[in-house]
């Protein structure tokens, strides 16, 4: 994670031959590396499939309906265990159940239906942690800004006009936004270790060689890692020393806060 510091050649070789996969992941939560301690010998079954799902317009589609679907189901148990009851949970779960119906039911011409379902329901689900308490002390010596004292909403005040999730301008956007990153670096591992191409993705194009397989992939892990992060943020009173905003609006993670986050994604 974050922080200083060098490794030997002689490091990298023991990993290897102790078939320790290494992982680096920056202070922002974007992954910067990930290193197989076997190296990544794909199989070719996976591989060819992987290819021939991507190449073919109705299989791709298909793939991306059912992959959103599952995705959708799973925020089912986040939004009812973990988000207090109100009329916009009960507006997210009644969104949810109408998104798993029509892809289950529909046929699609192109993934944009597909990709519109999936947003009007996210909206809808992040919409119901709006409200939501992040408890503080120590304020009297290290005040935080006022919105910071409950959840608002997804997107960033630091990417201007255009909603971006990314470069979190609030602390438990950050914390999502390494959670996942977190995330992503387990499943890159896994997809390695299994022998598909982490790059050769069917629902995400690759891009400058981007773990497209992994971003498929880790659609159906997000709840799961919004419910880690929502347990997390009701069990715990931060202080402003958890967080570092930058001059630009930037939240980050502080060092020790990252690896906390980092432990509890493992559990």
């Amino acid at each position: 994670m974050d922080g200083s510091g060098t490794l030997s050649f002689e490091v990298l070789s023991w990993l290897a031959d102790q078939g320790v996969a290494l992982a680096r992941i920056g202070s922002s939560g974007k992954i910067v590396t990930v290193t197989s301690g076997t190296g990544f010998c794909a199989d070719s079954e996976k591989v060819d499939w992987q290819r021939a799902t991507k190449a073919d317009a109705a299989k791709r589609l298909a793939f991306s309906a059912d992959l959103i679907r599952r995705k959708i189901e799973t925020s089912v148990p986040t939004l009812a265990d973990h988000i207090p009851a109100s009329r916009s949970r009960d507006m997210a779960l009644a969104k949810a159940a109408e998104g798993i119906a029509r892809l289950s039911r529909e046929t699609f011409d192109d993934l944009n239906t597909v990709f519109a379902i999936e947003g009007e329901c996210a909206s809808s689900y992040f919409r119901a942690w709006h409200g939501l308490p992040v408890r503080w002390k120590g304020l009297n010596r290290r005040p935080i800004p006022t919105e910071w004292h409950a959840y608002n909403w997804r997107s960033s005040r630091a990417t201007g006009v255009k909603p971006e999730n990314r470069n979190a301008s609030h602390p438990v956007n950050a914390i999502l936004n390494y959670a996942y990153a977190v995330k992503l670096a387990q499943l890159k591992i896994d997809a390695i270790a299994q022998g598909y191409d982490p790059t050769l993705g069917i629902m995400h194009n690759s891009k400058r060689g981007s773990p497209a397989w992994v971003l498929d992939m880790i659609e159906l892990e997000r709840s799961g890692v919004d419910a880690k992060v929502l347990q997390f943020v009701r069990d715990t009173t931060f202080t402003a020393a958890d967080f570092v905003l930058r001059k630009d609006g930037v939240c980050r993670l502080s060092p020790q806060l990252a690896r906390t986050i980092a432990t509890n994604m493992q559990t």
